[in-house]
């Protein structure tokens, strides 16, 4: 009985109990709020209720009181947050999607989910250049103030995640269990960092385990969130690819990186390119569309500048590396053995300035410095 509960929690007590009704998904539950603008009202009189199943109706009869009370203490602790769509914390870049969900659940920075977001998505068994991509690309990009947002999924959403962190910026992860479950469990140290600089998201109850119905609704989340989704490798069959639509469909820009005409993996992203997808190249291709997108959408972010090169021009090794390169083509190999740095350090660097726009990679492993 809603008698338990104090009555500043009788309200956000009825979302909770409503959000656990058997089939009432976002859209049944807004049409609900337009029936009830106050849900105390329906629970007093629930027989009252439109447009609801024989199983929806008779659930609604009896909520699990209990069980609202204990997710009411579970988010009673610190950076825990429940947020309606009706709260002014509710991102509205994701309220504009058609099915956006009515109640989210918030653990970590709730100011995050209202900012500038890309989204980084892709395969959960990527090439190691596709690893090295996502990761580099989220450290890049997130070290200039913007937000990076994936799933926690395994492959190249950890490595957004993990380059976000790395690059000191913000990242946001969006689940598809209740906030109080990890998956996949390898991830559990990963998801406790993201909730020390970021924000772990879920439109799913506490206690929900990972069935594969949530992770097409987790998706629609990550792009909902976010101005732009970057695919970085994907297969055919790939669930980023349904993402992607996702946010081709709520008017989103879509961009992907283009691969080898050999490898499985860039055969979504040129497919994605082939329907019009933004080809990327660079870090600057990503922010000079997600800038007209956030105008656009009335969104404004004064933290967000584009990184430069500044602090690697100071760096020797840079120098170094830059010296050896020149505005002819040079192997990479060549490279190791002039520079006399590591191959491992060779490739970050290249990479990091390949995403700065001062080094242009060739084909057969050669690298050439541009114009800038």
């Amino acid at each position: 009985m809603l008698k338990q509960f104090s009555e500043h929690q009788k309200e956000i007590a009825c979302w909770l109990a409503l959000h656990r009704i058997p089939g009432v998904g976002p859209v049944t539950f807004g049409r609900l709020l337009t029936q009830f603008p106050q849900l105390e009202a329906l629970f007093d009189n629930p027989t009252s209720a439109e447009g609801l199943s024989a199983r929806s109706r008779t659930a609604l009869l009896s909520p699990d009181w209990d069980q609202v009370e204990r997710d009411l203490a579970w988010f009673d602790a610190p950076n825990r947050h429940i947020v309606t769509v009706q709260d002014a914390a509710y991102p509205p870049l994701l309220k504009e999607i058609t099915d956006s969900p009515s109640i989210l659940f918030v653990q970590g920075d709730v100011d995050l989910l209202s900012g500038w977001q890309l989204a980084v998505v892709g395969s959960r068994n990527p090439s190691p250049p596709g690893r090295d991509n996502a990761f580099e690309f989220a450290r890049f990009l997130a070290s200039g103030g913007l937000t990076i947002t994936s799933g926690l999924a395994m492959g190249v959403d950890a490595a957004a995640h993990q380059g976000a962190l790395a690059g000191q910026g913000k990242t946001i992860a969006v689940v598809g269990t209740g906030l109080d479950r990890v998956y996949p469990a390898k991830h559990r140290d990963l998801a406790h960092d993201i909730v020390e600089q970021g924000t772990i998201v879920s439109e799913f109850a506490l206690g929900t385990s990972p069935r594969a119905e949530n992770f097409p609704r987790r998706n629609r989340l990550i792009s909902g969130l976010s101005l732009g989704t970057l695919v970085v490798e994907a297969a055919i069959q790939s669930g980023s690819l349904i993402t992607a639509r996702m946010a081709m469909e709520q008017g989103r820009d879509v961009f992907a990186i283009p691969g080898s005409i050999h490898n499985p993996l860039a055969k979504g992203c040129h497919r994605l390119i082939r329907e019009g997808a933004k080809l990327v190249e660079t870090a600057d291709d990503i922010i000079e569309e997600l800038g007209a997108m956030a105008a656009f959408s009335g969104i404004s972010n004064t933290d967000v500048v584009v990184p430069h090169s500044d602090s690697q021009a100071i760096d020797p090794d840079y120098q170094v590396l830059l010296a050896c390169l020149g505005y002819d083509p040079i192997e990479i190999d060549s490279l190791i053995t002039e520079s006399g740095l590591t191959a491992e350090t060779v490739s970050s660097m290249l990479l990091l300035l390949e995403l700065d726009g001062q080094v242009a990679s060739l084909s057969g492993g050669r690298y050439v410095r541009v114009g800038r």
